[in-house]
């Protein structure tokens, strides 16, 4: 049986939704806030939209890391859903959902993250409950770096 692993990540920046939105796509500027990335490859031209694709590598550990991403659901300036397939990707394995949820409130933008972590069988189950905690981590790190270069 396949187990479906949620955490949930909630930033407030003080940018409109617009920017925020934005920002979160802008995968030019990334270099210039996400840590660890070495590089993102677009696998397609043009703006993003559902079904753009990229490849983004990180320095994690030591060692570089690849993942695939494509882009599942864009309504802007309120949600984003991406998908990271891992069988593409150096984990060799898993689906990963990342929706963005954008709500502002005067200048303000709440930024609620919902992780899902899909496919994981046998002991990559067990340790995928460990890897929830790691990835809620790396995701907060992620918002918490967003939030810090759109508010200068």
């Amino acid at each position: 049986m396949c187990l479906s692993i949620r955490f949930e990540v909630n930033k407030t920046i003080q940018v409109s939704k617009q920017t925020a939105y934005t920002g979160l796509l802008d995968l030019e500027s990334a270099k210039s806030w996400m840590q660890g990335l070495v590089r993102i490859e677009r696998l397609d031209d043009g703006p993003l939209q559902v079904g753009s694709q990229w490849k983004e590598t990180r320095k994690m550990f030591g060692k570089e890391a690849s993942e695939h991403f494509e882009v599942v659901e864009l309504n802007e300036p309120d949600k984003i859903v991406l998908r990271c397939d891992g069988t593409k990707g150096t984990t060799g394995k898993g689906e990963y959902v990342f929706t963005y949820i954008l709500a502002s409130t005067n200048d303000m933008t709440e930024i609620h993250l919902i992780g899902e972590i899909n496919g994981l069988t046998g002991l990559s189950k067990f340790f995928g409950k460990m890897m929830a905690g790691a990835f809620k981590k790396a995701c907060a790190k992620d918002l918490d770096s967003l939030k810090s270069y759109l508010e200068k």
